[in-house]
């Protein structure tokens, strides 16, 4: 009996940390998704892991969210309105690490008011760190382990000892001391 306490004891230490990790942000706080708000300040001091979510608040019909690449970003390219989220409470959990850029498609919302949020997302508590960007061997996005280096089809020898010469004749064995060995006519040592 004991011992399945121990195990269900053990077993939630192990993953109620990753399961209460996540947090659901109100983008904008009190403010909620809307004009002439610094998004960027809003977000400078807080760290996004993967499994947060994103909850934009905002008067239906007032507003929008696309999702957008850091050149939309930059730009405020609207993508189609089909890809717009309307609701007034769009919630976006954060799957993968890295980049993520949010606008809004609204008139002039985002170019001359400002209605933009970019944040990094990290990889969440317990999964493995993101591998340096300059590796050969990073991961796509979503997409973990990396893939291993590939394995030669034969194997290569790094390091060989040099060919030594032929001889005809074989060599005579080393000289050997006798065993046991004699006893020693020094006694005392």
């Amino acid at each position: 009996m004991a011992s399945n306490k121990f195990i269900l004891l053990t077993i939630v230490a192990i993953f109620l940390p990753a399961i209460t990790m996540a947090t659901d942000y109100i983008v904008g706080d009190d403010n909620g998704w809307t004009i002439n708000f610094d998004y960027q300040a809003w977000a400078k001091d807080k760290v996004f892991w993967v499994g947060d979510k994103l909850v934009f608040q905002y008067p239906q019909g007032y507003h929008n969210v696309f999702k957008v690449n850091g050149t939309a970003f930059k730009n405020c390219d609207i993508p189609p309105a089909d890809e717009a989220l309307t609701s007034g409470n769009d919630t976006i959990v954060l799957k993968t690490p890295g980049r993520k850029w949010y606008i809004c498609g609204v008139s002039d919302h985002c170019a001359a008011y400002n209605q933009k949020l970019a944040i990094t997302v990290q990889y969440s508590y317990g999964s493995p760190p993101a591998p340096a960007p300059s590796s050969p061997w990073a991961p796509t996005p979503g997409s973990w382990p990396p893939a291993t280096p590939p394995v030669p089809a034969t194997p290569t020898q790094h390091w060989a000892p040099a060919p030594q010469p032929w001889s005809p004749t074989p060599s005579p064995p080393a000289p050997t001391a006798p065993w046991p060995p004699a006893p020693s006519p020094y006694p005392w040592i």
